[in-house]
C-alpha cells in the first residue's frame, strides 16, 4: 500500500479535493490546504450528526458520540461560568480516560488552551509546569490530586481545581461531577475560536534541565489531521486501501495504549478517530498488561493497534498470545522508537491481515504529531525509513554550520516547514525559540539523511535524549538531579539498548572519597526529584574521573559499555 505521488498530485493540485494553496502565516509562506476548518470547534459541531455510534470505550464503560457531546457542552458552559475566556490555561493531569477526552473537547471549543501534563511527573515537576503555564483551572484524577495537593496553594493563579472519582469536597479541590452540574444547554457557547489561537501547551523535557512549552494552535492540529487524510485518499486511489474499508466492515475501532498527554495519544490518535468516527477504546489506567489487551481487541473487534514497539513486543510474546482470536486487526503503526527488524517479521507472522498495513511515523511535539509516514508496501521496501513528508510539510536535511542543504544522501540536521509546525514558539521562553527556527523552519535536532525517492532515514539524534518507550528522557535532565546528591561529585547519562523499551537509562557515578552510596541509594534519590521513567535502571559507580576530551565534554562513547551486560528487566511501567 504504497503512497502513489500521482494520486497525490491529483489530489492537491489546482481543483483537487485537498488543493494546497500557498499562504501567509504569521509571517512566514506556507503551503496550505485552501478548503479546511477554522478551528476544533468545528469539528465537535460536525460530530453531532453520528449521533449513537460509539466513541469512547474504557473496560464496562462506553459513550456514544452523542452521549460524549452532550458532556462537552455541558463542561464547556461550566468552564465559561467560572470565567475561563479565550486563551486561559486550563490543565489537565490524568491518567486516559473518558473525562480526559471530554475535557480536551470541551477546553478547544471556548478557544481556551490547554495545559495536558506528564501523569508520571513528580509534584516538583508539575508545579513548575503549573507555574510557568499560568494555568487557573486543574482538573486531575484521585491519584495524581495526592501529588498536587500540597502545592496547590503555593500556585496564586489556579483558581479553581476538580478532581474525578472524589466524593464531597476536598479544600480546595472539588469533584469534576460539579462540571457537570447543568442540563444539555443544546449548543456550545457562542464564542469566537481563530485557527492561529492556541489550542494547547505541551511540555516536553528540555535539554538544560527544565521542560519547555510546546504552543500548538487548531491549525497545526487541523493541518495534521487533513495530511493524513490526504495520504489515506492517496492510497485508496492506488488501490490499496486499508482491509478493514475494502471489505466494508463497517466502523473502525483502535485500542489506546500510549498516553493522551502526548501528541501520539491525543492528535495522532484520539483526534483522529474522533474526525473519522471512528471508535476509540482506552486500556484501563495502570500497568500494561497484554493479556487484558487481547481480551479488549477480541471483546471490540479492534481493527487498529499502536504505539511504540514495546507495547507490540508485549503483544506477541504474551504466553497466552496464541489463546486468542486477533484476526480483527488490520492496522498496526508505531513510532517513538526504532522497531528491530526481528520484530516487523514476527508481525508478518503473528498478523497476517496487518501486513500491508504496517506503518511507521516521525514527528514531534512540535509539529503537532506527524512529519513523515512510512505505509504498507513503501514500508516493506524501505523498512529502515521513517518515510516521505505528509502533504503541506517541507524537509531539508542542513549543515549547521553553514546553514546549507547538503548533498542528497549525505548526513545533516532534520529541518521542517508546514503548517503542523510550531510557529508561536515555546510558551515564556524566546530564547529557546530562537535557537530551533529559522524563517519558518523547524530544527528538530535529529540527524537524518534522504535517498532519492525522497524517504527520510534518521541516523542518529543530535540531542542528548534517550528514547524510554517512547519518552523522551533528556539526559541533562536527569544529571541535574544526580548532583543534587551530596556525594555525587561527577555524574554522566547515557541510553543503553533494551529489546523492548528501545532504550534504558543508565547512570555512571563518581562518589566522593568515603562516600557509602549504592546504586540503589542513588535511584532512590532521583526518584524523589524525577518522574520513574527516568529514573535510571541501571547505575554504575567509579571512584575514578568520568571519561572526558579535550573540551571537556564527556566521552559518553566509552561509557555506554556493552548492553549485553545487562539484564531485561519485566516491571518496567509504559
Amino acid at each position: 500500500m504504497s503512497t502513489d505521488n500521482t494520486a497525490l498530485q491529483q489530489l492537491t493540485g489546482s481543483g483537487g479535493m485537498f488543493e494546497i494553496v500557498v499562504e501567509d502565516v504569521l509571517g512566514v509562506q506556507l503551503q496550505v490546504y485552501k478548503e479546511r476548518m477554522r478551528s476544533l470547534r468545528e469539528l465537535v459541531t460536525a460530530a453531532d450528526v453520528r449521533l449513537d455510534v460509539d466513541f469512547l470505550v474504557q473496560g464496562d464503560r462506553r459513550l456514544t458520540y452523542t452521549q460524549h457531546n452532550e458532556l462537552v457542552r455541558r463542561v464547556a458552559h461550566a468552564l465559561v461560568e467560572l470565567g475561563v475566556k479565550r486563551g486561559d490555561r486550563v490543565a489537565l493531569l490524568s491518567a486516559n480516560s473518558p473525562e480526559w477526552v471530554v475535557v480536551f473537547w470541551a477546553v478547544a471549543s471556548i478557544g481556551a488552551v490547554l495545559v495536558p501534563l506528564n501523569a508520571w511527573w513528580k509534584a516538583e515537576e508539575l508545579k513548575f509546569a503549573l507555574e510557568d503555564s499560568g494555568s487557573t483551572v486543574l482538573v486531575t484524577d484521585a491519584r495524581r490530586w495526592l501529588v498536587v495537593r500540597d502545592i496547590v496553594a503555593q500556585l496564586p493563579r489556579l483558581r479553581d481545581v476538580f478532581v474525578t472519582d472524589l466524593d464531597g469536597h476536598d479544600d480546595p479541590a472539588r469533584p469534576a461531577s460539579d462540571l457537570l452540574g447543568h442540563d444539555d444547554p443544546g449548543a456550545l457557547p457562542e464564542l469566537p475560536v481563530a485557527e492561529d489561537d492556541l489550542l494547547a501547551i505541551m511540555y516536553t523535557s528540555g535539554t538544560t534541565g527544565r521542560p519547555k512549552g510546546a504552543t500548538v494552535t487548531h491549525r497545526q492540529a487541523i493541518a495534521n489531521l487533513q495530511n493524513v487524510f490526504c495520504n489515506a485518499v492517496a492510497q485508496a486511489m492506488s488501490g490499496s486501501a486499508p482491509p478493514e474499508l475494502s471489505e466494508n466492515r463497517g466502523q473502525s475501532a483502535t485500542l489506546l495504549v500510549v498516553p493522551l498527554f502526548h501528541v501520539t495519544g491525543s492528535f495522532a490518535t484520539m483526534m483522529l478517530n474522533y474526525a473519522t468516527g471512528a471508535k476509540l477504546v482506552l486500556m484501563p489506567p495502570g500497568r500494561f498488561d497484554p493479556s487484558l489487551a487481547m481480551q479488549t481487541i477480541e471483546r471490540e473487534q479492534i481493527s487498529a493497534i499502536g504505539g511504540v514497539p514495546t507495547i507490540i513486543w508485549r503483544i506477541i510474546e504474551a504466553p497466552d498470545f496464541a489463546q486468542h482470536d486477533l484476526s480483527s486487526v488490520t492496522r498496526i503503526s508505531y513510532g517513538g522508537a526504532p522497531a528491530a527488524p526481528e520484530l516487523v517479521e514476527r508481525i508478518k507472522e503473528t498478523f497476517p491481515r496487518a501486513r500491508s498495513s504496517l506503518a511507521t511515523a516521525y514527528g514531534l511535539t512540535e509539529t503537532a504529531s506527524i512529519a513523515t509516514a512510512n505505509v504498507g508496501d513503501d514500508y516493506l521496501t524501505h523498512p529502515g525509513s521513517v518515510g516521505r513528508a505528509v502533504p503541506t510539510v517541507e524537509l531539508r536535511i542542513v549543515d549547521t554550520a553553514t546553514g546549507a542543504d547538503v548533498p542528497l544522501g549525505e548526513t545533516g540536521e532534520v529541518w521542517l516547514k508546514g503548517p503542523t509546525v510550531m510557529l508561536r514558539g515555546y510558551w515564556n521562553r524566546p530564547d529557546a525559540t530562537a535557537e530551533v527556527l529559522t524563517d519558518g523552519w523547524f530544527h528538530t535536532g535529529d540527524i537524518g539523511r534522504l535517498d532519492d525517492e525522497g524517504f527520510l532515514y534518521l541516523v542518529d539524534r543530535a540531542k542528548d535524549m534517550i528514547i524510554r518507550g517512547g519518552e523522551n528522557v533528556y539526559c541533562v535532565e536527569v544529571e541535574h538531579a544526580l548532583f543534587e546528591h551530596p556525594d555525587v561529585l561527577d555524574a554522566a547519562v547515557v541510553g543503553v539498548p533494551h529489546r523492548e523499551l528501545g532504550e534504558e537509562v543508565k547512570a555512571v557515578v563518581q562518589l566522593r572519597p568515603g562516600s557509602t552510596a549504592t546504586p540503589d541509594d542513588i535511584r532512590a534519590f532521583a526518584a524523589k526529584h524525577l518522574a520513574d521513567f527516568k529514573v535510571p535502571a541501571y547505575v554504575e559507580l567509579r571512584d575514578e574521573p568520568l571519561p572526558r576530551n579535550p573540551a571537556g565534554k564527556v566521552l559518553k562513547a566509552q561509557l555506554r559499555g556493552d548492553a549485553t551486560a545487562f539484564a531485561a528487566h519485566d516491571d518496567a511501567v509504559l
